[in-house]
């Protein structure tokens, strides 16, 4: 069975103290094929060359600051993935591995709500740039794989503006940019998508910087022209942060 291509807002640790997001993304799992194993593009991993991590376990990345020490304790102990590593590196030829790199917040988090037993194989791969052709070029090569029971994720934010949180309330920009990437995405108008520097309605509020987007771009290089949804929806805190995640196939 093909898999579908998933794009997660993935929320910092607080997502686990949501109990209506965690529900909403335990449920999302509960609708997909079982997957045999997942590859994540997160926000959280910008590295030049394109880069494959660790596949074996390793310690989970705290990669965040100031919050309860609690979630200085989470643990997902999911299996190393090194087939599905070789695979990327031949899918990527280009591609090099990091066995030193483990899982960040932006794979482990959205994961403890999906698959909570961390029993699938997981492996990351980097951000090599932020350029929209190149990226979206990446998640055309990987799409093979969703015919191999992979699972591919981008996760990050459409909309992210931790600057603007603390004002409270979702501003115009916010719900403008979520609107237009949702009819972009749903139409499949990649020349939109690619262009949304240019295109995209208050992108300057929306995506001071733009790691937490691109993620999306390779997911939709990987999905080809498969049918879109939007499973999670809405707001995180009624704020800035739209928690818009999309389904391909």
């Amino acid at each position: 069975m093909r898999m579908p291509v998933l794009f997660q807002a993935h929320g910092a640790p607080m997502l686990l103290d949501d109990a209506q997001w965690v529900g909403e993304l335990a449920q999302w799992a509960k609708s997909l094929p079982r997957p045999t194993s997942i590859l994540v593009i997160s926000a959280h991993w910008e590295q030049r060359p394109l880069t494959v991590s660790a596949t074996v376990p390793l310690p989970l990345i705290y990669d965040f600051y100031g919050f309860p020490e609690k979630f200085y304790r989470l643990q997902y102990a999911s299996p190393g993935a090194p087939a599905l590593a070789a695979r990327v590196k031949a899918l990527l030829p280009a591609a090099v591995s990091d066995e030193t790199r483990g899982l960040d917040h932006g794979t482990y988090v959205p994961l403890m709500c999906m698959y909570p037993a961390a029993d699938i194989p997981v492996l990351q791969l980097s951000l090599p740039s932020m350029d929209p052709q190149e990226l979206f070029a990446i998640g055309q090569k990987l799409a093979p794989l969703r015919d191999e029971g992979t699972l591919i994720i981008g996760s990050g934010f459409l909309t992210h503006n931790l600057r603007a949180m603390r004002q409270g309330g979702i501003p115009a920009w916010a719900r403008d940019f979520d609107q237009w990437s949702a009819d972009v995405i749903a139409r499949n108008d990649v020349d939109a998508l690619l262009q949304y520097r240019a295109k995209g309605p208050g992108v300057r509020d929306a995506l001071p910087t733009h790691e937490h987007f691109v993620p999306v771009i390779v997911a939709a290089g990987a999905a080809g022209e498969d049918r879109r949804s939007f499973p999670i929806t809405g707001f995180w805190f009624d704020g800035p942060m739209t928690k818009r995640s999309v389904q391909f196939g």
